[in-house]
């Protein structure tokens, strides 16, 4: 390992970098749509006035 040229041990950085960001952009947007499809739902309240 320690043998390996400069420009491999820069080769390898950007695999690791691109395949990180890759992973957290999918991940990102993957997310995101899902709430976007969900439907605003309505909050029924009952309000009801007690009488003591």
């Amino acid at each position: 390992m320690p043998q390996m040229m400069p420009m491999e041990w820069t080769m390898l950085y950007i695999t690791f970098l691109m395949t990180f960001l890759m992973f957290n952009i999918m991940n990102y947007f993957i997310q995101s749509s899902s709430k976007q499809i969900k439907s605003k739902k309505t909050i029924s309240i009952n309000k009801m006035s007690w009488k003591w």
